[in-house]
Order: structure tokens, then sequence, then C-alpha cells
């Protein structure tokens, strides 16, 4: 029979996958209008570690202005006409992390990006007395519910991805086709034309 302590990993093991599918780091889906900007924010506790990862899959050149500033104000970072990026920083003081995605230098389109923020509280001191192997589960489990949460955000991008070459080969293959179908009016066009000029041609002839 297993033992205790690998019936324990076990059930950590499958409550930290359930966490990880079943928390809040899932992907959000915004529009930024022309001449537009989306901002959001967070309360953030000292030491944490926030992660901001985007990407734009419709609108335009696939651009985005994204800036995060600090609780004082200050950009913490800053990007301008980005695609996609993944951005992580330390929280070095306790308050309100806000981050803005802009489209100023669209004058039409609107943009449309998926964008997740998961942000890693550090653990509190545990009281004294606690045993030594359970710090140890409790670090795996840890471990393992970051690799997941990472596996399932690739996941998402990996979506985005594929719809956006998805869409990218449909309109091309339209233009195609569209391109196609003009060259062969135009072609029909010429010919009808050419048979109408020769036949003029011959009648002027006879009548000469």
């Amino acid at each position: 029979m297993p033992s205790s302590s690998a019936l324990l990993v076990g059930l950590l093991a499958f409550v930290a996958l359930v966490a990880a599918f079943a928390s809040p780091v899932s992907a959000l889906y915004i529009v930024v209008d022309a001449h537009a900007e989306e901002c959001f924010h967070d309360h953030i506790e000292r030491g944490s570690k926030l992660t901001v990862a985007f990407q734009v899959y419709e609108g335009g050149f696939l651009d985005i202005d994204i800036k995060i500033t600090g609780p004082d104000g200050k950009i913490v970072y800053s990007g301008d006409r980005e695609t996609d990026a993944k951005y992580t920083f330390g929280a070095s003081e306790t308050g309100r992390y806000t981050y803005c995605f802009g489209n100023k230098m669209s004058s039409l389109t609107p943009k449309i990006l998926m964008f997740t923020v998961d942000i890693h509280t550090p653990e509190k001191p545990k009281p004294a007395g606690t045993e030594e192997h359970t710090d140890m589960l409790d670090s795996m489990v840890a471990q393992l519910h970051d690799h997941l949460t990472t596996v399932r955000r690739d996941q998402d991008y990996m979506e985005v991805r594929e719809a956006t070459h998805r869409g990218t080969n449909d309109s091309t293959n339209s233009r195609v086709l569209w391109w196609s179908f003009f060259e062969a009016i135009i072609l029909v066009t010429m010919a009808v034309a050419q048979v109408f000029y020769l036949k003029r041609l011959f009648e002027v002839k006879r009548v000469v």
C-alpha cells in the first residue's frame, strides 16, 4: 500500500491542479477604441510578484501602448506599439498598481487584446513547531501550482496566436479569391472588346 506521505503528496498535487484551473488568472479580452485608453488596477502587498502578459490579436497593425504605474505614480514599465509582451516585477511597496492599454496612436481602428495578471503573494511565516516535511510539501505544491498556471497562460496565448494566424490566412485567401475573380472579369472584358473591335474593323473594310 502507498504510504501516507505519498497519499498526501498526491492529494496536494490534485488540489494544486484544481486551484490552478479555478484561479482568477484566466485571460481577459478587452476592446480598446481608437484614441482611447483602458486601465485596470490591483491592490498588491509589498514583496508580492506581479506578472502582466498581453497580446493584441485584432485591429490595425496589432500594436498597443502599455504603461504600468505604482502607488506613488512612478512608471514601473512602459512600452509603445507592442504586439505582445510579458513583464514581471516585484512590488516595492503596498498599494494600488495600475496598468493601462492605450490606442491613442490609432485614428479609426479599435484593438482587441487578451491579457492576464498573475499576482504571487509572499508566504506568511508559519508558527513554530511546524514539521519540516510539511514545509517541503507546501513548497512543492506552490511550485506545481505556478507551473500549471504558466501552462494554462501559455495555452491561452497559443489559442490567440492560432486565431490570429487563422484570421490572417482567411483574409489572404479571400483577397486572392477576389483578385482572381477581378482578373477573370478583366480578361473576359478584353476578349469581348477585341472581338467587337476586329468585327468592326472587317465591316469597315467590306464597305470600302
